[in-house]
């Protein structure tokens, strides 16, 4: 079995997408359709804009997920999947990768999401910090007992956890994960507390976005962040795409399941390498490589 993989935020560059959109009639057309949809141009910020303008969520979030819808479309009958899956915002990729969302409806969605989170990261001061060498359960058991609001965010792979929240308690944790064992308990360049109860603003901004967009039926089913099941029921998947803003991603459970459904090969496809160096390390005995056209 093939599984297709998405990335989220984190693997954008500057001049991404340029090759594709120069060698692919299908994702020029789909490029150029996504300046319209969002009426300004994200191709002009992706192949020429600098790092720092890549870095705003509103900027980030759309050009990662044009990248890799782009990508996927340009496969064409080489595009198989069996099962598909994506990293936060990766999964909005994902769902239009298996037909349940049509890619304008999608980047739509993704926009709206990017702003929200961008105005939920106003209202409070919140962050992110990358915990290395130490079990889930103690990091989870250090947020529960860390005064204030943190919680485990991304389980990105077997000894790679990063926690969000309020940045006084991510500190604080991170003090706390040290002199527990942690090989390193650093704190991110990112805006806000991403996948923590800090979200619900934007929880709630992106409900009334998907309630007005239409699901499909998937072609194959998608292993949704919130729990790591495969999914191919529309209303279940919205409600999981939902929750995901303030539910941590399960990356690590993700790619285990897989495997246990008979997955041998992720194919990822998008910007970078991060996700096939995670499944590399949750399960190295199975293929991980990047779609190439």
């Amino acid at each position: 079995m093939k599984a297709y993989i998405f990335p989220g935020q984190g693997a954008q560059f500057p001049g991404m997408g340029r090759d594709l959109f120069d060698q692919s009639p299908v994702a020029q057309t789909m490029m150029l359709q996504a300046d319209k949809v969002l009426g300004y141009s994200i191709t002009s910020l992706m192949f020429d804009g600098s790092a720092e303008d890549l870095k705003e969520t509103k900027v980030t979030q759309p050009a990662i997920f044009l990248h890799s819808v782009a990508l996927a479309a340009s496969l064409g009958d080489q595009f198989k999947p069996d099962v598909v899956a994506g990293h936060s915002l990766g999964e909005f990729s994902a769902l239009v990768a298996n037909k349940t969302l049509a890619m304008e409806d999608a980047l739509r969605l993704v926009y709206a999401r990017a702003m929200a989170m961008q105005s939920a990261c106003e209202l409070t001061q919140g962050t992110m910090a990358a915990v290395l060498g130490l079990a889930d359960q103690i990091v989870e058991q250090v947020c529960v007992q860390t005064p204030g609001v943190v919680v485990a965010a991304n389980y990105n792979c077997p000894g790679q956890l990063v926690i969000s929240g309020a940045l006084a308690a991510v500190e604080q944790a991170c003090e706390a994960l040290k002199a527990a064992g942690a090989k390193r308990a650093l704190l991110l360049p990112v805006g806000g507390a991403f996948h923590s109860p800090l979200m619900e603003p934007a929880r709630t901004a992106l409900a009334e976005a998907i309630a007005q967009t239409t699901f499909h039926q998937p072609i194959c089913p998608v292993v949704q962040n919130v729990h790591a099941q495969a999914v191919t029921d529309p209303l279940e998947i919205k409600e999981n795409l939902i929750a995901q803003l303030t539910a941590p991603v399960k990356w690590t459970q993700s790619v285990q399941f897989m495997a246990q459904m008979g997955v041998t090969e992720f194919v990822e496809v998008g910007p970078g390498k991060v996700l096939q160096g995670l499944v590399k390390k949750i399960a190295p005995e199975l293929e991980a490589v990047s779609a190439v056209l």
